[in-house]
């Protein structure tokens, strides 16, 4: 339909040709702790296979070739650039992705708002950052044929400020021509991978 592959992508829970998903997004430590967070009745834990090459779901070589980036970690922060920094980043341990990105929490509507409340708009805006939002729209933002309130008063409201509102692959490529090209240190990759862990058990209910 677009006449091309997709510039970015995201994995999805549930999806086993998911690629360095689940335990595989985490590292040593990390993802000790993760197996812990998501045994299954088997005493395992979900196995994502994308990026497995004996696996009969394994497409890393078509992500490697098509995908420029991929998102990994939610964080809570408007302010995604400040969560993390090194983004677009590639991890050596994880070949198959070029660059990868985070996203601030959004997940359903009520978390969406909080994130873009208007003391994190302006702290936004004063920090000259960028916010790269993680949400389901399916998630109580329209409800029995009315859009929600608050979430419709928020994008308005920031819709108003000097921003600049671009797709996430113009904004990844803007930081990546900037910045350069990074790859993500041991002690960044865990820094970030502990950040997101906290994150995910005090906050979002495992998701994400």
């Amino acid at each position: 339909m677009f006449n091309h592959y997709p510039n970015s992508f995201a994995n999805h829970t549930g999806c086993y040709e998911g690629i360095y998903w689940g335990r595989a997004r985490l590292s040593g430590i990390q993802r000790v702790i993760y197996d812990l967070l998501h045994l299954r009745p088997n005493g395992q834990s979900q196995t994502f296979e994308g990026h497995i090459e004996t696996s009969p779901l394994f497409w890393g070589d078509l992500c490697k070739d098509n995908i420029r980036y991929v998102r990994n970690f939610t964080l809570d922060d408007i302010n995604t650039l400040k969560a993390c920094p090194v983004m677009p980043y590639h991890d050596a341990l994880r070949p198959y992705v070029n660059y990868w990105f985070a996203a601030s929490e959004g997940r359903g509507v009520d978390s969406f708002t909080e994130t873009l409340c208007e003391s994190n708009q302006d702290r936004l805006a004063l920090e000259g950052g960028a916010c790269i939002m993680y949400t389901h729209l399916a998630s109580g933002f329209f409800v029995n044929g009315e859009l929600n309130s608050r979430f419709k008063f928020l994008l308005e409201r920031i819709s108003r400020m000097n921003g600049w509102f671009v797709p996430v692959r113009t904004l990844l490529d803007y930081v990546r021509h900037v910045r350069g090209s990074h790859v993500i240190t041991t002690a960044e990759r865990n820094a970030l991978e502990r950040r997101w862990l906290w994150h995910k058990i005090f906050h979002t209910n495992g998701r994400s």
